[in-house]
């Protein structure tokens, strides 16, 4: 996505977040890893500032507000700090998280992080005052009506588990952009980083092993996580048809392998 420099917003936009932070003094754009119209490193008078956001008649700009509300509650998510509406856009302002992403390939140390990290995460409950569509429902259709059970729960769930969502600081890891995130059950983002484990280099053999060490996964029904594992891989599939971006078939090809373990363990059992 081609994004917005904060140089060329609109003087009123730029004028409201100043309001909260004093004067910027420089501002880097992201690169990578947010889908938003707008997404930079701030540098002012009072510190750094992340702030992200798009113009106010776009069609997902509620996604932001659902985004901030959820980070208020979501472990090791950076804290929302304001958000102002002005100039035509919808602006959100968070805490500065300081760090890189982790490396997820085969015997990295940013493993152990993570797997603490997805501990903390399976532990805390949707909040209900947050109306947005379970996981299940965003998958319904790729989900068959007698399956839909598998994917119900009111976990907290981030949903796009991937190293540009991470960032290892010196306080440990922090998960950030939590656009998609949804009530799921409470090992769905685990089983979200197996995925990204066997992308990695993983085999999937090895990306369970590893999941297994979060007790919410270990709690799964095996059919549930079964069918997870397929449904993501028809939704990715679906996707680089549609959109075929260059990360993407290396995407569907771990998840098409996963599926394929899962389905293999249950013909076993």
């Amino acid at each position: 996505m081609e994004r917005t420099a904060w140089e060329v917003l609109p003087g009123a936009a730029r004028q409201a977040v100043e309001a909260h932070t004093g004067t910027v003094k420089a501002a880097d754009t992201a690169s990578a890893g947010v889908m938003s119209h707008l997404a930079c490193a701030l540098y002012t008078e009072a510190g750094r500032f992340f702030v992200k956001g798009t113009w106010l008649d776009d069609a997902v700009a509620w996604m932001y507000r659902r985004e901030a509300e959820v980070a208020h509650r979501a472990p090791l998510a950076p804290r929302p700090l304001w958000h102002v509406e002005a100039g035509g856009w919808l602006l959100c302002g968070y805490e500065y998280a300081d760090g890189r992403h982790p490396d997820l390939s085969p015997r990295s140390p940013d493993i152990e992080q993570l797997l603490g990290a997805l501990v903390t995460m399976s532990a805390v409950s949707w909040p209900e005052s947050v109306n947005k569509k379970p996981l299940g429902k965003r998958w319904g259709a790729f989900l068959p009506g007698d399956r839909r059970s598998a994917l119900e729960g009111r976990t907290l769930a981030h949903t796009d588990i991937s190293a540009l969502n991470m960032l290892i600081t010196p306080d440990g890891l922090r998960m950030v952009d939590w656009a998609l995130a949804a009530p799921a059950p409470a090992w769905a983002d685990t089983a979200f980083t197996v995925l990204r484990l066997v992308h990695a280099g993983h085999t999937p053999d090895e990306a369970e092993a590893l999941g297994r060490q979060v007790p919410a996964y270990c709690d799964a029904a095996p059919d549930a996580v079964t069918t997870f594992a397929e449904v993501v891989h028809a939704v990715w599939a679906d996707r680089e048809r549609a959109d075929p971006l260059p990360h993407r078939a290396a995407l569907t090809t771990a998840a098409r392998d996963w599926a394929a373990y899962r389905a293999s363990r249950a013909a076993r059992t």
